[in-house]
C-alpha cells in the first residue's frame, strides 16, 4: 500500500519514524505561543512595572502580527534551500531571549524591541513546523498541519495560569525569565529533531508511467489522486514567482485576509465586546479560557476531516460556521444570555483558525512540496492585512459605530471567504 511504502521510505531516510518530525514540530508551536495568545495576560502587569498606562503597549501587538507574518517568506526561502536546523536555532533564541529580556525591560522602546524580536523567532518556527508536516507527510497534510497549528493555539492554556497566578510586580520578573528560558531551550532542543527530505522523496516504486501520463494530462485529478497515492510525486513543484501567477492564489489570498481578519478580531475583542454587552465577567474570563482550547481542538479536527473530503469543501464549511458563529455571538449577547454567548465563543472559535491547517495543505496540493515553506509563506502574509481589520479597523469601527457592527462585519468576512472556496481548484498548467 502506498501510505506503508511511504512511511517505509521516511524511515528509511531518517532513521526512525517521521512521526518523531510532528512531535518536534508541535512542542515547539506549544512553547512559542504565548507571544500571540498570552500578551493579553502579561500587557497589564508590564505596564505596571514600567509605571505606563496600557494604552502605552497599545501598538506591540500589532508589531507582533507584522514580524511574525513578514519574517515566514525569508525563514522559508532559506529553509527551503539549507534546511531547518540553522533557521530553528536561531529562532529559538530570538523567541527564548524576547521573553527573558521582557524581564529586564525598564523602558517602554525595550518592550517594542523585544517583543517585535521574539516575534521573529515565532514567524520562523512557525513556518519550519507547519512544513515539516507539508514535506514529509503528503498523505496525512491536512492532519499533521493540523497537530503543530492546533498547538499554536492551545499550547497557551498551559502557560496561562502560571501567568495570571504570578501577575504581581514583585513575581513578575521571573515569570517572565522562566518562559523565555523554557521556550528557548525547547526550540533548540527541537532543532535537533528536525531534518527535510531529499528532493526525489517520496520515490516512484508503484506507479505504472502509463498512470502517471493519465494523471498529468488530468491536472484537475491532481490533489484527489495525491491523498489516494503520495508516493507518486505528479504535482508540479511551483516556485513562489509561479505561484503568484496563478489566479488561485489571488482567491486564496483575499480569503486568507478575511478568516484571518475574523480570526484576529475574535481573539483581540473578545473580553471588550463581552464587557461592553454586560456579559458576567466569569462568563467573560470562561470564554477567554475556552477560545484558543476550542480553536486548537478545531484545527486539528477539520485538518484530518480534510484529507477525506476535501480542502475545498472544508473551508466552505468550516468559514461559513466561524462567520455564522460570529452571528450568534452578537445575537446572544444581544438577549443577553450567557449560556448561549459562551456556546457561540465555542462555534465560531472551533472553526475561525482553520485556515492556517487548511491553507498549506492546499499549498501542497496545488503547488508541490519542494517550495512548500516559500509559497505558503507569501499566502501567509495575507494575515498582515487581516490584523489591520482585526486591529486597528475594528478600534475604528467601534469608535464611529459600535461592537456590534464591527463583529456582524468580521462575520460577513468569513462567509465571503468560504464562498471563495467554491472557486477553487488545482491549476491546470505545470510550473
Amino acid at each position: 500500500m502506498a501510505e506503508v511504502d511511504i512511511a517505509t521510505q521516511a524511515h528509511e531516510e531518517l532513521g526512525f519514524s517521521r512521526w518523531w518530525q510532528i512531535v518536534a514540530a508541535v512542542v515547539m508551536m506549544a512553547l512559542v505561543s504565548p507571544y500571540q495568545y498570552v500578551w493579553s495576560s502579561i500587557q497589564e502587569p508590564l505596564a505596571n512595572d514600567l509605571g505606563v498606562s496600557l494604552p502605552a503597549l497599545g501598538a506591540v501587538f500589532t508589531l507582533y502580527v507584522i514580524f511574525q507574518s513578514g519574517t515566514q517568506f525569508p525563514a522559508g526561502w532559506w529553509r527551503d534551500r539549507h534546511g531547518p536546523q540553522t533557521m530553528t536555532v536561531v529562532a529559538g533564541l530570538l523567541a527564548g531571549g524576547g521573553y527573558v529580556g521582557l524581564a529586564y525591560a525598564n523602558e517602554l522602546w525595550q518592550v517594542y524591541f523585544l517583543y517585535s524580536l521574539g516575534a521573529i523567532g515565532v514567524g520562523i518556527v512557525y513556518t519550519i513546523a507547519v512544513n515539516t508536516a507539508v514535506k514529509w507527510f503528503p498523505d496525512r497534510r491536512g492532519l499533521t498541519t493540523g497537530a503543530g497549528t492546533m498547538a499554536f493555539a492551545a499550547g497557551s492554556a498551559l502557560f496561562v495560569p502560571y501567568v495570571r497566578a504570578n501577575a504581581t510586580v514583585s513575581a513578575f520578573a521571573s515569570v517572565l525569565e522562566n518562559v523565555g528560558l523554557l521556550i528557548g531551550i525547547g526550540v533548540i532542543v527541537g532543532a535537533l529533531v528536525l531534518r527535510d527530505p531529499p528532493d526525489d522523496w517520496p520515490n516512484d516504486t508503484e506507479t505504472p508511467d502509463k498512470n502517471k501520463a493519465d494523471l498529468i494530462s488530468d491536472p484537475s485529478q491532481t490533489a484527489q489522486s495525491t491523498a489516494m497515492n503520495p508516493s507518486v510525486n505528479r504535482t508540479p513543484q511551483y516556485t513562489w514567482d509561479e505561484v503568484v501567477r496563478t489566479w488561485q492564489f489571488w482567491v486564496m489570498y483575499a480569503m486568507f485576509v478575511g478568516i484571518s481578519g475574523a480570526n484576529l478580531m475574535l481573539a483581540a475583542n473578545l473580553i471588550p465586546f463581552a464587557e461592553n454587552l454586560g456579559i458576567a465577567a466569569f462568563i467573560a474570563t470562561a470564554s477567554a479560557t475556552v477560545l484558543p482550547i476550542a480553536d486548537g481542538i478545531g484545527r486539528l479536527g477539520v485538518g484530518g476531516i480534510s484529507d477525506r473530503i476535501g480542502r475545498e469543501r472544508s473551508m466552505i464549511a468550516t468559514f461559513s460556521l466561524c462567520g455564522i458563529g460570529l452571528f450568534l455571538l452578537v445575537g446572544m449577547g444581544a438577549i443577553g444570555s450567557t449560556l448561549g454567548f459562551l456556546g457561540a465563543v465555542v462555534i465560531a472559535a472551533s472553526f475561525e483558525g482553520t485556515q492556517y491547517t487548511l491553507f498549506p495543505s492546499v499549498i501542497g496540493d496545488y503547488y508541490g512540496e519542494e517550495h512548500s515553506s516559500t509559497n505558503y509563506a507569501i499566502l501567509y502574509s495575507a494575515k498582515m492585512v487581516g490584523g489591520i481589520f482585526g486591529g486597528a479597523a475594528v478600534s475604528w469601527i467601534v469608535g464611529v459605530t459600535n461592537w456590534t457592527t464591527a463583529f456582524l462585519i468580521g462575520g460577513v468576512l468569513a462567509l465571503i471567504a468560504g464562498l471563495g472556496a467554491t472557486v477553487l481548484r488545482a491549476p491546470d498548467t505545470e510550473a
